[in-house]
């Protein structure tokens, strides 16, 4: 029988598995470009008449002022009157209950209060608004571009593009806020992608191309602590996480087709510009509070242009108008177009109401179709009943 001792075992060694087999290839391509701009170099779209100033490179909106004939012209010395106008009233048992509503939002009011108040006096005022709307047409363009899937293009070849003022578009109902983008007829045409040099790759600007990036671990000596790297497996380097070791990337404009249609999109808005005046005839009331109610309109004029009011016995109403439709005709004549103006005059309720409770004396507004109530100073307004 042999001795143990004199059994040798021998152990067979094996080197470390390399599992990243893109660490052993080159997959560095010199014909592959770099990512180019993200938008086009001036020179590199085609001139369209009618929209010169577009010349690449600049993808803000280009605003198109309307042509001459686009621009309304007003008559002189020509105006508008207003018919007269009687002063609503409130009554006690509406004072009385637009306050109960008021407290009845408020927790720590008494409602007791407002029942059981003695009214010495309810005092309207005469209070108009005046409200100017000026409906706006404005347009602007811009050069947009899609990937060239193989869809059909309107180019120069089907005619020449409209001016922006002639383009068709459908028009919202008047004094509303819309915005509509319309793709300029026979602006479209066909280009290789500037970002990726009609290649529909790029090269891979992590790792320069190459695949691999210096190992993070050991930067790049292959070492760690005087033993061979086991993130790296001692090469000193790693698939890049950016292109998976692939070196390059699928562009991101032409999602890979190499080709871009390039056009031009007419951007319509439009928007109803709106100036409101109330004259502050009561100094103890906050006017902003006005703006949270709702009047009586006894005038409304509509028209493409509306005129001045003349005539009116409140004479901040006349000047407001005055200077409003002015302002709007220059400030917004210049670039956009008017399509419509509407002017009104609103009487808005407004009564100061005086009353006593346990023989102190206090008061209250009620104001606006709403019978909303504003008020400085309520008795109990720490009590709870």
């Amino acid at each position: 029988m042999g001795s143990a001792a004199g059994t040798r075992i021998f152990v067979k060694q094996t080197s470390p598995v390399m599992d990243d087999k893109d660490e052993e290839t080159d997959t560095f391509d010199p014909n592959l470009p770099e990512e180019g701009p993200s938008a086009p170099p001036p020179g590199w779209l085609d001139c369209v008449t009618g929209y010169e100033e577009h010349t690449g490179g600049d993808c803000t909106d280009q605003i198109c002022p309307p042509p001459p004939d686009f621009v309304p012209k007003p008559e002189d010395d020509k105006n508008a009157s207003v018919p007269n106008v009687m002063v609503p009233t409130v009554s006690e048992d509406v004072a009385r209950d637009a306050l109960l509503q008021f407290v009845g939002k408020k927790w720590t009011y008494s409602s007791k209060p407002a029942k059981n108040l003695i009214f010495k006096e309810l005092k309207p005022f005469t209070v108009y608004r005046y409200r100017l709307e000026t409906f706006t047409e404005s347009r602007s363009s811009t050069w947009e571009s899609e990937p060239h899937t193989g869809q059909c293009v309107d180019g120069p070849q089907n005619g020449v593009s409209p001016p922006p003022w002639h383009v068709q578009v459908s028009y919202p109902p008047k004094f509303t806020d819309a915005i509509q983008k319309v793709r300029v007829p026979h602006s479209s045409f066909i280009k290789p992608c500037h970002r990726c040099h009609g290649n529909g790759k790029v090269r891979c600007s992590h790792c320069r191309g190459l695949g691999l990036t210096r190992c993070m671990f050991c930067h790049g000596s292959g070492h760690s602590r005087n033993r061979r790297c086991t993130t790296c497996h001692g090469r000193g380097r790693k698939r890049c996480v950016s292109c998976h070791g692939k070196g390059y990337k699928g562009c991101l404009t032409c999602n890979g087709y190499r080709n871009l249609v390039h056009f031009i999109q007419l951007k319509v808005t439009w928007k109803n510009q709106v100036f409101v005046f109330t004259p502050n005839r009561v100094p103890e009331f906050p006017l902003k509070k006005f703006e949270k109610v709702s009047g009586e309109a006894f005038f409304v004029d509509e028209n493409l242009l509306v005129y001045p009011i003349v005539g009116f016995p409140d004479r901040e109403i006349c000047d407001a108008s005055k200077g409003a439709i002015q302002n709007h005709l220059l400030k917004y004549s210049a670039v956009s177009r008017i399509l419509q103006q509407r002017q009104a005059i609103e009487l808005v309720p407004l009564t100061h109401v005086y009353y006593a409770y346990s023989g102190k004396d206090y008061d209250y507004f009620v104001f606006g179709r709403e019978n909303k109530v504003h008020t400085t100073k309520y008795p109990s307004s720490c009590n709870i009943l």
